[in-house]
């Protein structure tokens, strides 16, 4: 529906602007596929963050210490005691899970032999 027109309304003030934006928009984005295709751009990507993760590790491991400190002297759990909740929660829903099979597997074979004697007794009283 909206075709680009090439040609600039003389009556129109920003459209030579607006052909001039778009032109640039489209060359940088032409550049900058160009750019980041390159191996060179993905190596120098790598060790940026490989540098980054480095140097911020002493400050992430500040702050967690930091903050399991006051979230203890606030009575607050920390994130070691929500893990270790989830992991029993787990554990509790894996063992109702194994439960509810075991009891569906005796009410089956509940049911079983008490069908089969039926079938036996119809037979004997023939």
């Amino acid at each position: 529906m909206s075709q680009k027109n090439d040609s600039v309304n003389p009556f129109d003030p920003t459209g030579m602007f607006k052909n001039m934006r778009d032109s640039g928009i489209d060359a940088w984005s032409k550049i900058m596929i160009q750019l980041v295709n390159t191996d060179a751009y993905a190596q120098a990507t790598g060790a940026m963050l490989d540098t980054w993760l480095a140097t911020s590790t002493p400050f992430r491991k500040a702050i967690e210490s930091t903050m399991t400190q006051v979230l203890t002297n606030l009575n607050m759990p920390t994130r070691n005691d929500v893990t270790s909740l989830a992991e029993r929660l787990t554990n509790i829903e894996m063992r109702l899970d194994d439960m509810e099979a075991k009891v569906d597997d005796t009410l089956r074979a509940a049911r079983k032999p008490a069908a089969a004697p039926k079938a036996k007794e119809t037979k004997d009283a023939v």
